[in-house]
């Protein structure tokens, strides 16, 4: 397999942040007066725009009440603080990333964040230099629609066949596949691993040190 382009998700792939989002997303729920989604419901929509998860979580609420509880879950998510301290990145995510650059690959990520959610994160992260392009859910249709995808292949001048899609959703391996790119998923993060089998990837890793382990047995370095 001769890929050029390897395509990141961010949140349950490269950065441990479940705990916090599904903590935001109850605590803005709480706040509106609602009783908040059980701790499946709120991580199942990780991966998408939040605009199309709070149509799942919240579907009889009208367009002010979703903009409001939007509010509050950025409010808790990135100044109130919920459950703890920032999100790490899961361990060996940066020697990845470095050890890609080094066989030069290009690197991009598709996340379900906004830019203005996304932007401070991947700063504080110190990757930010590492990522030729980054495509954020408010520039672009939310997964699984293929656009996130498409746009970075365009800024990059990379086919989908050069393409590989790293995610560990659904949502990330339906987006690959209606972009015509290849899939590999992950497991360590929100969707289990027959939920993502079922959406045929190239393979299942179990934790994030396989993937360099992948990458050099499948022999695309």
């Amino acid at each position: 397999m001769d890929f050029k382009l390897i395509v990141f998700d961010w949140d349950g792939t490269l950065m441990d942040s479940e705990a916090k989002i599904v903590a935001s997303i109850q605590a803005a729920f709480t706040d509106m007066g609602k009783q908040p989604p059980s701790h499946e419901a709120a991580r199942d929509i990780i991966g998408i725009s939040l605009a199309d998860a709070m149509v799942r979580l919240w579907p009889e609420a009208d367009d002010t009440q979703r903009s409001r509880v939007t509010d509050r879950y950025r409010f808790h998510y990135h100044d109130g603080g919920a459950d703890g301290p920032p999100s790490p990145l899961f361990p060996g995510a940066q020697e990845l990333v470095d050890w890609l650059l080094q066989r030069d690959y290009l690197l991009a990520v598709a996340t379900g964040k906004s830019r203005w959610g996304f932007d401070p994160i991947l700063g504080d992260t110190g990757l930010a230099d590492r990522f030729h392009a980054t495509r954020c859910a408010d520039e672009a249709c939310s997964k699984p629609h293929p656009e996130m995808l498409l746009q970075i292949m365009d800024e990059l001048g990379v086919t989908g066949a050069e393409t590989l899609m790293v995610g560990d959703t659904e949502y990330d391996m339906q987006m690959a596949r209606n972009a015509g790119t290849s899939a590999l998923a992950v497991c360590y993060g929100v969707h289990e691993r027959g939920r993502l089998l079922a959406q045929r990837p190239l393979d299942c890793l179990e934790t994030l040190p396989e993937l360099r382990s992948w990458f050099e047995r499948e022999e695309v370095v």
